[in-house]
């Protein structure tokens, strides 16, 4: 490492060294461990005898702040009580601003600071070992060798057009969206498509309309932007389009498996929604989060297939599909949005990584994305059929599932009567992690329940997670 030391003059210059180590330690800009360069190497460097460097080496050594270990060099071992920082506070004019951000609490999964349960019912996560890493590994050397001869300025902000290629064509293949590489955003995860979404058409006080029980960082970024959130209740078919208040300028839906509760929307409130939509000029936000892992019943496309107007924005990601940490997800925009978004993502980060984006082309491209949901496709299935059976069978008295026919999640509803929250807290005490429907209601009546995810808990441990959860309820009556 080469040190910034400035020596001045040719006298005192081991006392001048000693005090700007002694400095740099003491401030922390040489971190306990941190391995100082050898005493001849350093001279060289600042152009003095190597005995100045020894000697104040040798001071800090007995000041307990360096020490030398034989065969491998010298070493920061501590600090000094720090000096205190004289500072004169002044509250910063957008101190309420800061503070309306402090209070935007994630709501959604597990506490950052709540260890994983060994039985672990999360929602939103997929399982990490069937990821194909031998090949993705591959489509990453490919990705480097493409970036030796590709200029970073050739990468657009909508993103590579190889990618946005892909993308159209697995959509249109696997959801039935209507759609051509021109019309497809590349994001970092589906948040950011919300966010550049909303960031184009929201301004304060505009009126925006959402699912209650919904998606929360989804409600939180709106109201971030200075929207007016509508709840608008859901039934056993989804949004009750008739409560969406005049003046709403931006509509967000999860119509194939609504999060958290996970019923499909039924064609003719889909159609309604469109309709309402055309009234109002409103963009439909259409979250199809999960829904590449369907498991019963007719397919259901897309609800962007049915827009006959340029309304729907449909939002996807791989991070259900592949790995969370691509941090990868894609919109397909009508043309009166897409420049805007474009505009927006260019302000925001300029273009998503561009390794990551040739990588997933090619991944996308060599049919390795179409293979790896077919073989979670089954083991998902297996998963969700034993989840099943133990809600319509032993643990019936308490607990009713929701019906859903895609994603990685079930809800249950509890019967009159069962404590829920109390039932979270007994289950962390024997392992199983459980997570309640609570946090996603706002305006509308809690509707005690659970959200279970089945993606990331393998098929074996459903049953003795089960097993316990039985005895916890058996507790509570």
């Amino acid at each position: 490492m080469e040190l910034h030391i400035h020596l001045i003059g040719g006298k005192g210059l081991t006392d001048q060294l000693y005090q700007q180590l002694h400095e740099a330690i003491e401030h922390g800009h040489l971190a306990v461990g941190t391995q100082l360069p050898p005493t001849r190497l350093l001279a060289e460097q600042l152009q003095v005898s190597r005995k100045t460097v020894a000697e104040a080496y040798a001071r800090l050594g007995a000041d307990g702040l360096l020490s030398a270990v034989v065969g491998r060099g010298t070493f920061v071992c501590a600090h000094p009580q720090s000096r205190e920082r004289e500072l004169q506070p002044v509250t910063l004019a957008a101190a309420d601003t800061l503070e309306r951000w402090y209070r935007r609490a994630p709501l959604l999964g597990r506490s950052a600071l709540q260890a994983p349960s060994r039985y672990d019912f999360v929602g939103g996560l997929s399982a990490k070992a069937q990821f194909p890493f031998d090949q993705w590994r591959a489509c990453l050397h490919y990705a480097l060798r493409r970036s030796q001869h590709h200029s970073e300025r050739q990468v657009p902000a909508q993103g590579l057009g190889e990618l946005r290629a892909a993308i159209a064509q697995h959509v249109a293949f696997a959801r039935g969206v209507q759609c051509s590489a021109a019309d497809v955003l590349v994001c970092n995860g589906a948040q950011q498509a919300l966010d550049l979404i909303a960031r184009v058409l929201i301004e304060p006080g505009t009126c925006v309309a959402m699912e209650d029980p919904g998606y929360p960082p989804a409600r939180h970024l709106f109201q971030a932007l200075g929207a007016r959130v509508q709840s608008v209740a859901v039934d056993a078919e989804g949004l009750c389009v008739e409560q969406i208040a005049e003046g709403t300028r931006l509509i967000y839906a999860t119509p194939s498996h609504q999060f958290p509760l996970g019923m499909p929307m039924s064609q003719t409130r889909r159609h309604a929604l469109l309709a309402r939509a055309a009234e109002l000029g409103a963009l439909v936000i259409e979250d199809d989060y999960d829904c590449e892992f369907r498991y019963q019943g007719p397919d259901s496309d897309a609800l962007q297939r049915l827009d006959r107007h340029g309304l729907v924005a449909y939002v996807g990601t791989f991070s259900k599909t592949l790995l969370p940490e691509l941090r990868l997800g894609y919109a397909v925009l009508p043309p009166a949005v897409l420049r805007a978004a474009c505009v927006a993502k260019h302000l925001s980060d300029w273009h998503s990584p561009s390794l990551t984006q040739w990588a997933l082309a090619r991944f996308i491209d060599e049919g390795h994305l179409s293979r790896h949901i077919r073989r979670c496709h089954a083991l998902y299935t297996a998963r969700r059929e034993r989840l099943l059976a133990r809600l319509e069978g032993d643990l019936a008295p308490w607990l009713r599932a929701v019906p859903a026919s895609a994603g990685l999640h079930l809800s249950a509803l509890a019967a009159p009567g069962v404590d829920i929250e109390l039932l979270v807290r007994l289950a962390r005490q024997v392992e199983v992690g459980l997570y309640s429907l609570a946090p996603f209601f706002v305006e509308t009546p809690v509707r005690p329940g659970l959200l279970m995810g089945f993606g990331a808990i393998e098929r074996l441990d459903i049953d003795p997670a089960l097993d316990r959860v039985r005895d916890a309820l058996h507790s509570l009556s």
